[in-house]
């Protein structure tokens, strides 16, 4: 095999290699890494239902929108947002995400794909979640 032959063959493979960690290899802790978008309060006591939609969110939307709905700075936004509040985002906004995915219209995330996995319920208990945070953080 000539030189440049193996010179070529070096690059691509290695191109090919980086590709491929990027798309698939990077370690669960750079995940969701992002510095929150804002500070709250959390708090002190939430209802039965609003644990379970935390304990539901921290496995299912954490690890895009930050622990608390607080978002990553170049990740996802907030939910703990004006933007979010129950009178311009309903609650079904938040079932139709979930299930359908959505268009970013308000963000320069990108879109948000639908989360496979979660029952109509779930997404209830999350939203409970979500809400009592809002209240907590005076959006109503």
């Amino acid at each position: 095999m000539s030189l440049n032959r193996a010179t070529i063959l070096f690059v691509l493979a290695s191109a090919v290699g980086i590709a491929g960690y990027f798309h698939f290899g990077q370690s669960d802790d750079t995940v969701g890494s992002g510095p929150p978008i804002v500070a709250i309060s959390v708090p002190e006591a939430l209802s039965a239902r609003a644990l379970a939609g935390q304990k539901t969110w921290d496995a299912n939307c954490a690890s895009c929108h930050g622990r608390h709905a607080v978002g990553q700075d170049g990740i996802a936004p907030p939910l703990v947002h004006i933007i979010y509040e129950p009178g311009h985002h309903g609650d079904e906004s938040f079932q139709r995400a979930v299930a359908l995915g959505v268009r970013a219209h308000h963000w320069p995330f990108g879109d948000m794909p639908p989360v496979e996995g979660l029952s109509r319920r779930d997404v209830a208990e999350i939203i409970v979640y979500v809400r009592e945070l809002q209240r907590a953080n005076g959006i109503r």
